[in-house]
């Protein structure tokens, strides 16, 4: 099969979501900045009048869809940084697309990059590997004691609030919702206020009212980003409860819905910068508390506020990613199924 794409990727879990990671087949990717790459990569996902897809868009493609990933796959395309100040760049991508910015991603990359010893490492002590994502430069502190990781710090671009109380008419009636823009612009809305709970068994519902909040929000000017339309728009929808505080600080469960009705398995490391930021606009949370914020398969984010910035607030978000295997991924010519399917 010499004339067979080959992807080789190494793929991690951050608190139950995947992350795949590409490290060689990858075509080249122009641009002369992560944001600009992305921005390519979005115009070049086929058109209606030319729906082949470009090279770069068939490996996502490849790595998303079934029978060598899945509707839930999430992962990156490892790029040059911006500038000297950074380890490497980053595209985001999943099913339906690139993303703007990815915290559970963010802290397997982190991972990656000392695991594959990209990025030197103590045995005990911290080490900070930098990274450019489309929204901004953002940092994954690993934390190494005796050799091992023991967890990863994500360190967000700052966090503003966007909008608070926007009504929105849903299926089950009017619910209350706020805005924040994290890297990505994300909406909040309280589980009980659509009378569900979040629990495996009402995900079928969280889904579909995820999706109808997400339409609902499309053309609404707090979901626009100040300095660059492409940051614009919601990307997810954050559908949470309050469980009792801790001794540091709120304690919360949540599902968050994105893209095209994708489920994040995580607590969302981007969505807990935009919990972070609406509990501190609500008083709920202050200087040197914790939000300890689980997700619908009851892994755990800790957050906390890390700093004031002129464009919001400065989070951190504490999770652990594993390694889970290392792939050799094949399009053979001769398979008519190409790319793959969805389901």
């Amino acid at each position: 099969m010499s004339d067979a794409l080959t992807v080789d990727t190494v793929d991690y879990h951050t608190a139950g979501e995947p992350f795949r990671i590409v490290t060689a087949g990858l075509p080249a990717v122009p641009g002369d900045s992560v944001a600009e790459r992305r921005a390519i990569a979005l115009g070049a996902g086929g058109t209606a009048t030319d729906p082949r897809p470009s090279a770069l868009d068939t490996v996502r493609q490849l790595l998303t869809r079934e029978p060598r990933g899945h509707a839930g796959m999430y992962g990156g395309f490892v790029v040059p940084a911006d500038d000297s100040e950074a380890h490497f760049g980053v595209l985001f991508w999943h099913k339906d697309g690139y993303s703007t910015a990815c915290g559970h991603g963010t802290i397997a990359l982190g991972a990656w990059a000392v695991d594959s010893g990209l990025v030197e490492a103590p045995e005990d002590g911290d080490a900070r590997v930098r990274i450019d994502v489309p929204s901004g430069r953002v940092t994954a502190t690993v934390h190494r004691s005796g050799g091992v990781t023991t967890g990863i710090t994500f360190r967000n671009v700052p966090t503003a609030v966007a909008a608070r109380g926007v009504k929105v008419e849903t299926s089950r009636g009017t619910v209350s919702v706020d805005l924040a823009h994290s890297g990505a612009c994300y909406a909040s809305v309280r589980a009980a206020d659509l009378g569900l709970t979040v629990t495996t068994d009402r995900l079928p519902e969280l889904t579909a009212l995820g999706r109808e909040i997400r339409a609902a929000l499309a053309d609404h000017p707090a979901t626009r980003h100040a300095a660059d339309p492409l940051l614009s728009g919601v990307y997810g929808v954050i559908l949470h409860e309050d469980l009792p505080d801790t001794p540091s600080g709120p304690h919360q469960r949540n599902v968050t819905v994105f893209a095209d009705g994708q489920i994040d398995r995580s607590p969302c490391g981007s969505g807990t910068s935009a919990r972070l930021a609406l509990l501190a606009a609500e008083g709920r949370l202050t200087a040197g508390q914790e939000l300890r914020h689980e997700s619908i398969i009851d892994t755990v984010f800790t957050g906390r506020l890390a700093g004031e910035h002129p464009d919001g607030v400065i989070t951190e978000v504490t999770g652990s990613a594993h390694r889970t295997g290392e792939h050799r991924f094949v399009l053979d010519p001769a398979d008519t199924l190409g790319t793959g399917f969805l389901l």
